[in-house]
């Protein structure tokens, strides 16, 4: 399938720029309310949650600062992930030792994934089509090559 190692470089750029808004989203509903179910008006820790979400997803989202976003919103989801689903917040109740362990039972599965995809980012670089790429005017990371 070498034919679709040229596509790898626009499609993670396309998917950077969608997580990123969808974070970013996650964000605005804490800190602003919007859009519609938000909280708004937050304090301590989800404030700070609020702020990493909506300042690091936009920054995800347009690749400006790429490496150094992805970090402090993986840690911030992994800092989500054991506060408030293992510790069973989320659920409502004392969570049992099963569901601690399985994130599907403790409705951690999408920090989970945030934290493992940004923690992909790190690695990864902001892409070809990335704000870091034209200030920083480097090669990014390009695709593997089999």
């Amino acid at each position: 399938m070498n034919f679709l190692n040229r596509f790898a470089d626009p499609v993670y750029c396309i998917m950077r720029l969608i997580i990123g808004l969808m974070f970013a989203c996650h964000g605005g509903q804490k800190l602003l309310g919007f859009p519609g179910g938000g909280h708004g008006g937050v304090q301590g820790l989800m404030l700070v949650g609020g702020i990493i979400e909506l300042v690091g997803g936009l920054m995800i989202a347009f690749g400006f600062l790429t490496r150094l976003a992805a970090f402090i919103s993986a840690g911030e989801m992994a800092v989500a992930y054991f506060m408030v689903h293992a510790a069973g917040k989320a659920i409502g109740h004392a969570p049992s030792p099963t569901e601690q362990f399985f994130p599907i039972l403790n409705k951690g599965e999408l920090a989970v994934a945030l934290c493992w995809l940004f923690l992909f980012m790190v690695f990864y670089g902001g892409g070809r089509w990335s704000i870091d790429s034209f200030i920083f005017k480097s090669k990014t990371a390009a695709p593997a090559r089999a």
